[in-house]
């Protein structure tokens, strides 16, 4: 059997004979489209919002399930440490992945994982073990090639079991060092550097947070605040419309009227139509429901990661 064989075997058991106190909820509920919020009609979305609402939808139909590969380790060899770090590829399993993203963990980073997931969830996790360190030979070829594969199944046990993989620990685990990187470097002013990142982190959120579209309208935002800084304001905008609808439909008022002052600003220098937008940031700001806040966009992207 080959090992993308094994790893569809691991996950497939895994979801069958894991047993928990928490309920198995489906893997795609009903919800509202894309970028209505609660009490929006439909009717109130523009073409282009419901054509992504719908892509989103029959995205979702076909239930994207991923695997993990661990291709390839090497030592790093410092001044007072010596360690291993293992690049990690996350592929979405049914069809060709164009969007293949590696990263590198350390050991130190899946026991980490493994420790914030025994807080919650000690008696689900019974049968699912973290490979151990060995007390020599930790840095042979042959110890590195075994814990790369025992890594791997760790990665694809977790996943297996809904309630794991839905997790901002899970998650953050593949995406929070990428994002960090970014953000100190989008304070730094080094733009170019920080998109490049950004983009990088972004694959990995959208294989990952399905469930929750909610958690990629960071990224999406630092991504707009870079892409304006470089001059590519046709990018900006069209990152900016696929925040958006996210921003309406979960709420997220932190961010509503920041992006929608720089959509309606970068609408203008591209001569855009922008008077839909123009209409919704006045009605935001002058809102009923509490204060709107006054930052810029940037000025709310760079509080991120401090």
């Amino acid at each position: 059997m080959d090992s993308e064989s094994q790893l569809l075997d691991l996950r497939t058991d895994g979801e069958r004979g894991s047993s928990n106190t928490h309920s198995d909820e489906p893997e795609h509920q009903q919800e509202p489209p894309l970028g209505a919020s609660p009490g929006i009609s439909a009717s109130c979305l523009t073409t282009a919002e419901l054509q992504q609402h719908w892509r989103a939808v029959k995205q979702e139909i076909r239930c994207i399930k991923l695997l993990f590969e661990i291709p390839s380790a090497r030592t790093i060899e410092q001044a007072s440490s010596k360690y291993v770090v293992y690049q990690i590829v996350v592929i979405r399993s049914g069809s060709y992945d164009r969007e293949r993203v590696a990263i590198e963990r350390r050991y130190s980073d899946f026991f980490h994982l493994h420790q914030q997931l025994l807080q919650d969830f000690s008696e689900e996790l019974e049968e699912v073990m973290l490979p151990k360190k060995k007390l020599v030979g930790n840095f042979s070829e042959e110890n590195i090639s075994e814990r790369r594969v025992a890594l791997c199944d760790y990665l694809t046990q977790l996943y297996a079991r809904r309630y794991i993989r839905r997790t901002r620990a899970f998650i953050a685990f593949f995406t929070h060092p990428e994002l960090k990187t970014a953000y100190d470097l989008l304070r730094g002013g080094r733009f170019s550097q920080a998109l490049e990142v950004l983009e990088k982190a972004l694959v990995l959120q959208r294989k990952l947070s399905t469930h929750d579209q909610a958690l990629l309208v960071p990224t999406l935002c630092a991504l707009v605040v870079c892409q304006r800084d470089l001059g590519d304001i046709h990018d900006a905008f069209q990152t900016g419309h696929m925040a958006l609808p996210a921003v309406r439909r979960y709420g997220l008022t932190r961010y509503r009227a920041p992006l929608l002052e720089a959509m309606v600003d970068l609408g203008y220098k591209l001569e855009h139509p922008v008077a839909q937008l123009q209409e919704e940031l006045i009605k935001v700001q002058n809102s009923p429901h509490g204060p709107v806040s006054l930052v810029s966009l940037k000025e709310l992207v760079v509080q991120e990661f401090t």
